[in-house]
């Protein structure tokens, strides 16, 4: 009997070895295509699309078209009112408050909070950038940076940035609305 233990022991345990060593399986990586080349990757999910002013919303957009493209659901409703919460990494998240009159879009504000003030400013100077390339013509006076559109048959409309940063907290607020 030990004669056959000594046998077939190493060549079992041989297969034993290879059988439990499975090939490395190959992950695939995923590489998200860029919406906002050349900007800060952050852009990609705040504005998340070229289309519309912001967020592939124009403003006269509806309460339920705003819930269609918002991917989580409204942390404040109100017939007039809507607003979200995001969370883009431990240092970052935003705000979004949708204002309404007559179910119709007038107003949005968006405010970006972060502990990373390298990053609130790579960002504001981003924002100015893109909407500088979308909407001509911008004026800047004490820390606002404002794009007032007046194209086509839409109803002219004003953007307004600004950079509210403390020395310990980053915070960039941005408002669209119609100009009446």
């Amino acid at each position: 009997m030990k004669g056959i233990l000594k046998i077939f022991l190493p060549g079992l345990l041989f297969s034993l070895v290879l059988v439990s060593c499975k090939p490395e399986e190959k992950k695939e990586v995923v590489t998200k295509t860029r919406v906002f080349e050349g900007f800060h990757p952050f852009l990609d999910e705040i504005i998340k699309t070229k289309q519309g002013v912001f967020r592939g919303l124009n403003l006269n957009s509806k309460a339920d078209t705003i819930k269609l493209i918002e991917s989580n659901q409204p942390v404040e409703i109100s017939p007039g009112h809507l607003y979200y919460e995001y969370k883009v990494d431990s240092m970052t998240n935003y705000s979004i408050e949708y204002t309404l009159e007559n179910d119709s879009l007038e107003e949005i504000n968006l405010q970006i909070n972060s502990d990373d003030l390298e990053l609130t400013s790579y960002l504001f100077c981003d924002f100015k950038d893109y909407y500088a390339n979308k909407l001509p013509n911008p004026t800047e006076d004490k820390g606002y940076v404002v794009y007032n559109c007046f194209e086509g048959k839409r109803k002219p409309f004003v953007v307004s940035l600004s950079d509210n940063s403390t020395p310990s907290k980053g915070r960039l607020n941005m408002l669209i609305y119609k100009d009446k």
